[in-house]
């Protein structure tokens, strides 16, 4: 049974961080339990976080966190927009896939052309936030 969702991404813009809080926001109203890399960091002063100038100490901590919650979930959602699957996402993507545990993608009604590879780690791919769910329950019954 799928209770806890790691929700992967890219993280460049304002408009990538608001897509991932919103794809957390209805998992989270359908009872989930959601991490979010850059929402839901732990034991990290939110100072810390502004910026690129960040300290080793919290890259660390940071990298500890997000590894630890990929640890955790029954599952991951990868959000796969952009020119090419962002390069931190397809490695939460391949943990998740070595661990053998589903990954479900989100494309958000973008259409490219993905690396082969590492779309072979996917289980399912949505288009919108509200495919989600469904694609869950589908997951759960395999």
């Amino acid at each position: 049974m799928i209770k806890k969702i790691y929700i992967a991404g890219p993280l460049f813009n304002v408009h990538e961080k608001k897509y991932l809080e919103d794809i957390a926001e209805v998992l989270e109203g359908a009872g989930y339990e959601c991490f979010v890399p850059h929402r839901d960091q732990t034991g990290i002063d939110p100072a810390e976080l502004k910026g690129t100038d960040m300290k080793q100490s919290t890259k660390d901590k940071i990298f500890q966190n997000d590894l630890d919650a990929l640890i955790d979930s029954d599952l991951t959602i990868a959000l796969i927009t952009g020119q090419d699957i962002d390069s931190g996402t397809s490695s939460e993507i391949g943990f998740t896939y070595a661990n053998k545990r589903p990954v479900l993608a989100i494309n958000a009604e973008e259409r490219r052309y993905r690396n082969l590879f590492v779309e072979g780690m996917i289980d399912k791919t949505v288009n919108n936030i509200d495919e989600l769910l469904e694609a869950i329950k589908s997951l759960e019954v395999k």
